[in-house]
């Protein structure tokens, strides 16, 4: 839960910077590209459960 604050602390930063020098966020600012990142975490966590469970 620690890690969860930690980055949610951290986003708010870096968000708050580029906000204040002007420049555009670094991340997706639409649901697709935020849904595009969780693809890509299920998708990596996919990989270690099979690579654990089959070939472990």
């Amino acid at each position: 839960m620690q890690e969860i604050i930690l980055a949610l602390l951290a986003g708010l930063i870096v968000g708050f910077v580029f906000a204040l020098i002007k420049l555009p966020i670094p991340a997706p600012p639409a649901l697709p590209g935020v849904m595009g990142i969780f693809g890509v975490y299920l998708g990596f966590k996919l990989f270690q459960w099979v690579s654990t469970s089959f070939f472990g």
